[in-house]
């Protein structure tokens, strides 16, 4: 390649200071030596960038265009030379975290804020994950950590977890739907013979997991809690929600709480990483993470 970052340096400075003399007081060269460097890449290249006619040169069409583009070649090897330090240092250039759908995304936006503030140059992935699908992004290192995963933790060696809190959930209904009007606790014979509303589990591996969701009952499987929610106050199934989630719609009367036979009201939320996963921006992740107090209500504090 006859293309050099030193001679887009040279067009950067020429044009920024209006001459070749004003241009190589700054780069602490000779302006002879400067404009020997625009001419070679001129004859290398068998182009035009300046025009010499006049009393000052001026940038062609041709040398307009190869100072636009030669910045952003500049500003690419300015950035990449940044980030090669950076990963050199223990900083990933990128890491992967998976965020299961019963947590709240939006509680982790001040985190994600404050890590760009302080550590720019590695890129954020979130991917989004259900059930045991949480886990299986974990072993099977599609995630460098999770959040949020409900299901027990794998027994392979090479992860760590920790807990978040407890999940509540509560079992909820649309006042219009069926089993709104019936006593209390539901026995599971009667609920069986309505249609649950599932979140689809994300295992790609494993077979899949289904929480609650009773024998030959039939079921409507939607991609988020979002969409499970919005499907129970419509009236069309019911089911299980984080408590958190459907708070607001309960004390609005859009959502009635029903206890239920045996039903099971909690499980563990955890994080979890990978050991391998142990550069600088995983650490950080994990520290912030173990620090995570209550989760602005979401999970109360677990003392497993």
């Amino acid at each position: 390649m006859r293309l050099n970052l030193e001679a887009l340096l040279i067009l950067d400075a020429l044009d920024r200071h209006g001459s070749f003399a004003a241009a190589a007081a700054v780069l602490f060269k000779t302006p002879s030596a400067l404009s020997y460097m625009v001419q070679k890449l001129e004859n290398d290249l068998d182009i035009t960038l300046l025009d010499r006619s006049g009393h000052r040169a001026k940038f062609t069409d041709t040398g307009k265009l190869m100072l636009e583009k030669g910045r952003s070649i500049l500003r690419a090897a300015q950035d990449l030379e940044q980030q090669a330090r950076y990963v050199e240092n223990g900083w990933e250039s990128e890491i992967t975290l998976g965020i299961d759908a019963s947590f709240p995304f939006e509680h982790l936006l001040p985190l994600i804020e404050e890590f760009y503030q302080q550590h720019h140059h590695t890129r954020l992935r979130f991917a989004h994950e259900v059930l045991a699908g949480s886990w299986e992004s974990l072993v099977y290192g599609c995630a460098d950590i999770i959040v949020g995963a409900i299901c027990e933790p794998p027994s392979q060696v090479g992860y760590a977890f920790s807990p978040l809190g407890r999940l509540d959930y509560v079992f909820a209904v649309a006042p219009q739907h069926p089993l709104a009007a019936l006593a209390e606790p539901l026995p599971k014979d009667q609920i069986r013979q309505h249609r649950a509303v599932v979140v689809r589990d994300t295992s790609r591996v494993n077979a899949p997991q289904n929480l609650n969701i009773l024998e030959e009952q039939d079921t409507l499987t939607v991609f988020g809690f979002d969409a499970k929610l919005r499907a129970q106050l419509s009236g069309l199934g019911c089911g299980y929600l984080p408590r958190y989630l459907a708070e607001p719609y309960l004390k609005s009367g859009e959502l009635v709480a029903k206890s239920v036979e045996s039903e099971r009201c909690s499980d563990v939320a955890y994080f979890g990483w990978r050991e391998s996963a142990s550069g600088l921006a995983a650490q950080w992740w994990r520290e912030r993470l173990q620090r995570y107090a209550d989760a602005g209500g979401v999970y109360p504090i677990t003392s497993s």
